[in-house]
């Protein structure tokens, strides 16, 4: 039987153009929104393509081949990129972090890396699934990349497989952290998204094969981003959980985060063999330090992972506004920004309609 699926290109045009302030106070280095909370990280999705079809972010029923993906030119180019980066620099933003989709999809990724790795005070870091890193890593470390965090949801090849629904086997991603941490990029951080009943067998696992590598393994509760992931809260594995199971084995202590509003609650093994994180969105909000930006593949500020409406910076750029209107448009936004999402999610809020991961970013 044939199902039909509501094409979610509809959400990627849930966006306002927003109106240039009558004052244009200049960024004074330090912008907050109405709770209180600083501008600090700016995630950027280069690209709403991928080369996975991970069945928690873009399931093939919905991502499949007559899926309409944004045409080449509604991207921002790397030049669109990098202006508005030195714009929210100026707000106070001193890390970005380069999503997609998959950003190494994107082609001459490098060339936005040096670029954006010239900004003063500005760290570079990526999220990829690490399959085109073999090829990649040593001209992103060359080109300013900081960091890299690598998505890995089992070493389980079968569990993997059908994880990603592209039967990419484990090893491809393995080989990427490999190359990562030749081209200089170690430590690095790999992330495990944990759905109760799919994978949540390899935490143990994955926890003993990270040990005292010197990367550090954080799981992350499965969240309800998106129309598509089918989300349940049967389906999360709290993070309390995911600590007693890994204690049980290997015995853990807590450690203080390493910054204010660090999303990851860090955890190290007793023994002195590294640390974990656990990133517990759904159990343990933490809306209340979230200091994160997300500007989407053409250009929607989104200042919210679960939001379900942009605000159309393209559309300024390209009408040829001044960097004084671009940054007191963005300082506008901020200040009027009152998310906690995840402070207030209930069934009934998970079932809205909200702007996919895979396009802005996670």
């Amino acid at each position: 039987m044939n199902q039909k699926v509501i094409p979610l290109a509809d959400e990627r045009q849930l966006r306002q153009q927003p109106a240039i302030p009558a004052e244009l106070t200049p960024p004074s280095g330090r912008l907050v929104d109405s709770r209180g909370r600083a501008v600090k990280d700016l995630r950027i999705s280069v690209t709403d393509r991928c080369n996975f079809r991970c069945v928690y972010c873009m399931p093939k029923a919905v991502f499949n081949d007559d899926y309409r993906f944004l045409p080449r030119q509604s991207l921002l180019s790397f030049e669109e990129i990098t202006r508005l980066a030195r714009l929210f620099a100026a707000h106070g933003v001193s890390k970005i972090r380069l999503t997609g989709g998959e950003p190494l999809l994107r082609r001459n990724l490098e060339r936005l890396v040096a670029s954006l790795a010239e900004i003063p005070g500005m760290e570079v870091t990526l999220t990829t699934n690490g399959v085109l890193l073999p090829k990649k890593a040593a001209a992103l470390k060359a080109a300013g990349l900081a960091r890299v965090t690598v998505s890995l949801d089992s070493l389980d090849d079968a569990t993997f497989r059908a994880m990603n629904d592209m039967d990419v086997p484990v090893s491809d991603v393995l080989a990427g952290i490999a190359a990562a941490e030749a081209a200089g990029l170690a430590p690095l951080k790999v992330n495990m998204v944990v759905k109760r009943g799919l994978n949540d067998h390899e935490i143990v696992p994955m926890a003993r094969h990270f040990r005292g590598s010197g990367h550090i393994l954080r799981f992350i509760e499965f969240m309800d981003v998106g129309s598509s992931n089918g989300w349940r809260m049967d389906d999360v594995v709290p993070s309390a959980e995911v600590i007693r199971r890994i204690h049980e084995v290997f015995p853990l202590e807590p450690i203080d985060p390493n910054y204010p509003g660090e999303v990851a609650e860090r955890w190290r093994y007793a023994d002195g063999s590294g640390e974990i994180g656990v990133i517990s969105s759904v159990t343990q909000a933490f809306c209340s330090t979230c200091t994160r930006a997300r500007l989407s593949t053409e250009g929607s500020l989104y200042t919210c992972l679960f939001a379900q409406q942009g605000h159309d910076l393209q559309s300024l750029l390209r009408q040829g506004r001044s960097d004084a209107e671009l940054s007191a448009v963005i300082g506008r936004l901020w200040q009027q920004r009152g998310d906690r999402y995840s402070e207030i999610r209930t069934a009934e809020t998970a079932s809205l309609r909200k702007i996919e991961m895979s396009y802005i970013g996670g």
